[in-house]
């Protein structure tokens, strides 16, 4: 009933996802238990416990998937950008530019060549971690946003080469999966999992985060 309210009135809250995420948990409903502990994370990136359990919950998954390679300088993003949400970087951006600004006035109106030469500097400093910060922001925005991930909510779910269910089958993924949406036609969602394989599953299979 909560949820459904604050899904009503366009505000989420990461506590409830997080809260009913423990509750399906400890009723051994799986699937349910890792979406609403994803939707948590999504709203609340850095919060340790999230983490934590969802974790936990992914290790009682049956699907094994290995992580197909990523770029070291992508993964450190992501991990840097997730120590916060996107409300926190965007507060955090505009300290940042207060203190570009404050840099500015005292390079302009001051004569010591000594405060100039330190304002100049650390104003090139807080304008590029604005940027930085504001990308954050905007990085993690976008992926509330887009929403293109899912999860696998039934016991087993076909992956088949096309949409339709006579086309030959890929491979099948379990309960609580996470799959990345790439497409879709009718009631079928193209999907990508971990390791890059990508097939057609049905929607009715999958619950989008």
């Amino acid at each position: 009933m909560v949820v459904t309210e604050a899904l009503t009135e366009s505000r989420e809250s990461a506590a409830v996802y997080y809260n009913l995420a423990n509750a399906y948990f400890r009723d051994n409903q799986l699937a349910r238990a890792i979406l609403n502990y994803e939707r948590a994370r999504l709203l609340d990136p850095g919060n340790g416990d999230i983490r934590h359990n969802l974790r936990f919950a992914q290790s009682k998954t049956e699907d094994r998937i290995e992580q197909a390679g990523i770029f070291f300088l992508q993964e450190w993003f992501k991990g840097v950008r997730d120590l916060n949400n996107s409300n926190r970087w965007a507060v955090i951006s505009i300290i940042f530019f207060l203190l570009f600004l404050i840099c500015v006035a005292v390079f302009l109106f001051l004569r010591l060549l000594w405060a100039r030469k330190t304002a100049f500097y650390s104003g090139l400093l807080f304008l590029m971690l604005m940027i930085v910060t504001t990308i954050f922001a905007f990085s993690q925005k976008r992926e509330r946003i887009l929403r293109d991930d899912a999860i696998v909510m039934v016991g087993a779910a076909m992956v088949n080469a096309s949409p339709d269910r006579n086309s030959n089958r890929l491979f099948e993924l379990h309960e609580g999966t996470k799959v990345r949406i790439r497409n879709n036609d009718g009631n079928w969602y193209e999907v990508e999992i971990a390791n890059g394989s990508v097939g057609w599953t049905e929607k009715e299979n999958v619950e989008v985060i």
